[in-house]
C-alpha cells in the first residue's frame, strides 16, 4: 500500500464529545466518523483494523468445527414473540413496521431466527453436534450512547449457536468455544481474564466473560493470584468470613439526629463502620399484593443487585418508596432496622451480617439507632443470602487465598443457554428411540468492533495508538526521507518495499512528501507498530533505521538484513 493511494486523515485534536481515550484516538486517527448518536462510519484504517479482527476470529471458529452462515439484520417479530423476548428486551429493541404494518426487529443478537433455522433443518441426533456462526451487524437502542465504539448503538458482533442432543454434548461445546476464544484473543496480543459471569437477559445456565485488562474499564474483575478462580464482580461469592461471636452488649436505644448515614453514626458513636448494618427496603407487587423486604448488609459492603434478583421471592424486586417505609417500619429512611418494624418484614441478611453480633442498626424511629443488638435475642433469626460485592483481600471461594480486584472491558461472552430458546420455539430431534426431545443450545459472541476500543484502552501513549503486530491497520510503515529529492532514497525504498510484500509483510510506504515530524507524527498517532527510515546519510553507511512503536530510540540495520530483521520482528 501507498499512502498517497489511501486515505488518511488525522486530526490534532479530539472532537469535543470524544469522552475516552480510545474514541478520542480513533477520531484524532481517522478511523471512525461519526454519522449519528452511537453511529460511525469505519474509516479505511479502522475497517483494515476490523477485517483483521474478523479474519483472526473465523480462523479460529473455522479450526473449531463451526460453520459460518449469515442471518438477516431485519427479523420478524412473531420470532421474538415466540421466546418473549419482544416484550422483555425492553426499548433496547429497535422495532419497526413495513408498508403492511408488519413488526419487525432490528437484530441485536440471533438466537430465535438460528433457532427457527435449526428447528426447520435438523431432524435426527445423527445431525448432532452442530454449531453455527455469522459476523453480522447489531443495533441496540442504548438509552445513552457513549465512549465511541464502546457503547455505541450500531456495531459488529460474531454471534455462534451449538446444538447438541444432551447437557453433557452442550457442555463439551462449551468447552471447545471457551478454547476457541482464548485461542482468539490471545492472538489478538492482548492482555486478557475469562471470569464466571451471570446469564443477564440471554438467559441459561451458566457463562464466561472475556474481559480485555483495562484500568479505565467499566467492570471489575475478581480474580484469586494464587489459583485460578476469577469472576465478574456480579456473580462473584462473598462468603461470610468467620464465626458470630456470643453477645456482650445490652440492647440500647441511642440519640442520633439527624445522622442518617452509617458513617455519621459512627463518628457519632465512635464504633467502627464495620460493626454497623445498614438496612434497604425492597417491595415485591404480584398481582395487586404487596410484599415486603428489608435486606441488612455491613454498613461498608455494597449491595449487589445481580444476587438480589436470585434470592427467592425478589426476582421481580423495586426499592420501596417512601410513603410505603413510613407505613411498614413507621419512620423516615435513615433509620431502618430490623428490630421492631410496625408490619411484618422477610429480613434477609447478607452472611457477614447474619455472623456479627453487638451490631448498630436502626431503630425504625427518627433519630434514634441500637447499640448491642443481637441475633436471637433482639430479633428472629433472619433468612440468610450472599447480596454483597467481593472486596479485595476477601477470601477465595476456592479456599486457595485472597481475592483481587482489577478493571476490565468485556468483549467476549459464552453461554450455556439449555433447553431456555429450544422449547419455546418447539425445536426438537428424534433420539435414537425415535421420541422428540428438545436441543440443548450454547451462545457465544465477540464484539468485534469494541475490541479496536478495547485494545486501545489498553494500548496506548501521550503520541497515540500502539496496536498488536495482528490486528494493526499495518504491520510496518517505510519513512523515506526526500524521496521527491534522491535517486538512492527512492531506489531503495522501492527494492525494500518490493522484498517485504513478497516477504508477506503488510507495509505501507508514506510516498506523500511530507516532513520527517509529521509524518513521524502521523504514524504513531495511528499506531503501527513497526518503523523503518530510509534516509541519505544512513545508506551511505550502509544502514537503516528502525524504531518500534514503544522503543524510546531508533536501531540501526544493515539493509541488506532488514527484511529478515523485520520478519524476526513479526515471527514470520
Amino acid at each position: 500500500m501507498r499512502a498517497s493511494r489511501f486515505f488518511i486523515s488525522t486530526l490534532k485534536e479530539a472532537p469535543s464529545d470524544a469522552e475516552i481515550v480510545s474514541h478520542q484516538l480513533m477520531m484524532r486517527a481517522g478511523m471512525i466518523k461519526r454519522l449519528g448518536s452511537g453511529i460511525y462510519t469505519y474509516m479505511p484504517t479502522g475497517l483494515r483494523i476490523i477485517r483483521k479482527v474478523e479474519n483472526i476470529i473465523r480462523e479460529e471458529m473455522n479450526k473449531a468445527g463451526a460453520i459460518e452462515l449469515l442471518m438477516p439484520l431485519v427479523q420478524p417479530a412473531e420470532l421474538w414473540q415466540e421466546t418473549g423476548r419482544w416484550d422483555k428486551m425492553g426499548p433496547e429493541l429497535m422495532r419497526v413496521k413495513d408498508r403492511h404494518g408488519r413488526e419487525f426487529a432490528i437484530q441485536p443478537t440471533s438466537e430465535e431466527v438460528v433457532t427457527d433455522v435449526v428447528r426447520s433443518e435438523l431432524k435426527s441426533y445423527r445431525q448432532l453436534p452442530i454449531n453455527f456462526y455469522h459476523i453480522q451487524t447489531k443495533f441496540r437502542d442504548e438509552r445513552r450512547p457513549r465512549f465511541g465504539l464502546m457503547r455505541g448503538r450500531e456495531f459488529t458482533m460474531k454471534d455462534a449457536y451449538s446444538f447438541d442432543r444432551d447437557v453433557e454434548g452442550m457442555q463439551k461445546s462449551y468447552a471447545t468455544m471457551f478454547d476457541a476464544y482464548t485461542k482468539i484473543f490471545t492472538r489478538f496480543g492482548l492482555k486478557f481474564r475469562a471470569v464466571a459471569a451471570d446469564n443477564g437477559a440471554i438467559g441459561g445456565t451458566g457463562s464466561h466473560e472475556f474481559h480485555v485488562i483495562a484500568s479505565t474499564g467499566e467492570d471489575a474483575l475478581v480474580y484469586c493470584p494464587t489459583s485460578d478462580y476469577a469472576a465478574n464482580i456480579e456473580a462473584a461469592e462473598a462468603l461470610a468470613g468467620g464465626e458470630r461471636g456470643a453477645a456482650t452488649q445490652q440492647l440500647t436505644k441511642t440519640s442520633t439526629p439527624g445522622k442518617t448515614k452509617c458513617e455519621a453514626v459512627a463518628e457519632l458513636l465512635s464504633i467502627p463502620l464495620q460493626q454497623h448494618v445498614k438496612s434497604i427496603a425492597l417491595t415485591v407487587e404480584n398481582e395487586g399484593k404487596k410484599t415486603y423486604f428489608l435486606l441488612l448488609l455491613r454498613a461498608d459492603h455494597e449491595l449487589n443487585e445481580i444476587k438480589v434478583n436470585k434470592v427467592p421471592g425478589l426476582k421481580e424486586f423495586r426499592f420501596s418508596t417512601e410513603a410505603e417505609i413510613q407505613e411498614v417500619y413507621g419512620t423516615v429512611p435513615g433509620y431502618l432496622g430490623p428490630v421492631g418494624t410496625k408490619l411484618p418484614v422477610t429480613v434477609v441478611a447478607d452472611r457477614s451480617v447474619a455472623n456479627m453480633a453487638d451490631f448498630v442498626c436502626g431503630a425504625n424511629e427518627a433519630d434514634y439507632h441500637y447499640t448491642g443488638a443481637n441475633w436471637g435475642r433482639d430479633c428472629a433469626e433472619p433468612l440468610v443470602a450472599d447480596l454483597r460485592n467481593v472486596v479485595e483481600g476477601d477470601a477465595s471461594p476456592d479456599g486457595k487465598g485472597v481475592l483481587a480486584i482489577e478493571r476490565g472491558i468485556e468483549v467476549g461472552h459464552v453461554f450455556q443457554l439449555g433447553t431456555a430458546y429450544s422449547e419455546a420455539m418447539g425445536a426438537t430431534f428424534l433420539d435414537e428411540a425415535g421420541k422428540p426431545a428438545p436441543l440443548q443450545m450454547g451462545c457465544y459472541g465477540i464484539g468485534v468492533t469494541r475490541i479496536l476500543g478495547a485494545a486501545i484502552e489498553q494500548n496506548y501513549d501521550d503520541k497515540g495508538i500502539i496496536w498488536p503486530d495482528s490486528i494493526a491497520p499495518f504491520e510496518l510503515v517505510l519513512c523515506p526521507m526526500g524521496l521527491d529529492r534522491s535517486e538512492m532514497v527512492k531506489e531503495q525504498t522501492e527494492k525494500l518495499y518490493a522484498e517485504l510484500q513478497a516477504a508477506g509483510v503488510d507495509v505501507i510506504v508514506d510516498d506523500r512528501g511530507l516532513r520527517p515530524g509529521a509524518m513521524f507524527a502521523d504514524w504513531e498517532l495511528i499506531g503501527v507498530p513497526h518503523r523503518v527510515v530510509i534516509g541519505e546519510r544512513g545508506l551511505k553507511e550502509g544502514n537503516l533505521e528502525y524504531q518500534g512503536r514503544r522503543d524510546e530510540a531508533a536501531t540501526s540495520v544493515p539493509v541488506d538484513g532488514m527484511v529478515a530483521f523485520i520478519k524476526g520482528k513479526l515471527g514470520k
